[in-house]
């Protein structure tokens, strides 16, 4: 797992127009967002914060090529919040997988799978990377774990060590 490394305060200016522009992303207005954002980019290009936001605004408008340097500056520099770190693993994997970059897609959602093995929406993005990588046998695995530990459907939880088990070998007969 990465060390989490601080990032150098944003002066406050800068931060509160930040603040500003992910509310109004939030608020229904991702081109405006993405104006401001792209302005504090060019001003902070190492902000790993700006970065993320950055990508952010520009995946949500279906620009996903334009999000892709954003994604990547966001992870390689210093001070991205672990939780912006999950998302921005997940929306670039995800966004390789959209523009047919197959093989980024699994190389980046599984890094996220491995740092964040809890969250089943990178595991679910891994395996339709997979998928589209002919891992057919890995991706089916992935998702039979992920529906038996999650899913409250009864049928489901009535069967769920015979998933868990035909999962760990899809092969397998009486």
């Amino acid at each position: 797992m990465r060390k989490p490394v601080a990032a150098n305060p944003l002066p406050a200016g800068a931060a509160a127009r930040l603040a500003e522009a992910v509310r109004v992303r939030e608020g229904g207005d991702p081109e405006t967002a993405r104006r401001s954002l792209l302005a504090l980019s060019a001003e902070f290009p190492g902000d790993a914060r700006v970065a993320y936001q950055s990508a952010w605004a520009h995946d949500v408008l279906g620009l996903e090529a334009e999000a892709v340097p954003f994604y990547e500056r966001a992870l390689a520099l210093p001070g991205l919040p672990r939780e912006d770190r999950r998302g921005a693993l997940l929306g670039l994997g995800s966004t390789y997988r959209v523009l047919g970059r197959h093989t980024d897609a699994v190389r980046i959602l599984r890094q996220g799978a491995e740092e964040f093995p809890q969250d089943g929406a990178l595991r679910a993005f891994l395996a339709m990377a997979l998928y589209n990588t002919g891992g057919h046998h890995e991706a089916m695995t992935l998702l039979l774990r992920l529906l038996a530990s999650t899913s409250e459907d009864p049928g489901v939880r009535a069967y769920r060590r015979a998933i868990e088990f035909y999962a760990g070998d899809l092969d397998a007969t009486v």
